[in-house]
């Protein structure tokens, strides 16, 4: 899969804000993000990508994440995973193996993100917070794993 290219003008522009170039290191790592659809972690993004290293790697997506193309999701291990930011990929949630860690995207059905909206929303107003978005992470086995 290939991103679109306004995807791609988004990304430079984040990156510009913040004086940095969007190169072809860059753009490899984005590309192998929006094409997995699912949280990757830096093992697997080298997989994808050879002649990368851990450390270029690792800088690299620290910069997207600062410019906001891309987003660092929890797991139940101690692997870091990451993926494209949801205002680039589209609002989903996650589903989490607690055996192999493996996280899984999954896109909510209307039904499902009107509850969990008015689930916020009752969170927020019993705490005297406003909620602005929400992240909701489903644990449980693979497929795999099972």
């Amino acid at each position: 899969m290939t991103l679109a290219t306004a995807v791609h003008e988004e990304i430079a522009l984040r990156l510009a804000g913040l004086d940095q170039r969007y190169t072809r290191l860059r753009r490899a790592l984005v590309e192998t993000m929006g094409a997995a659809g699912r949280p990757l972690t830096i093992p697997e993004i080298l997989t994808t990508n050879p002649g990368l290293s851990q450390s270029s790697a690792y800088r690299n997506i620290t910069v997207l994440i600062e410019a906001g193309a891309a987003r660092r999701v929890a797991g139940v291990d101690d692997h870091g995973r990451f993926e494209l930011a949801e205002p680039l990929s589209g609002h989903h949630h996650h589903l989490v193996c607690g055996t192999c860690g493996r996280v899984a995207d999954v896109s909510p059905s209307p039904r499902l993100e009107r509850a969990l909206a008015e689930a916020a929303r009752a969170a927020g107003d019993e705490q005297d917070f406003v909620v602005t978005e929400h992240r909701f992470d489903l644990v449980g086995v693979c497929a795999e794993c099972r």
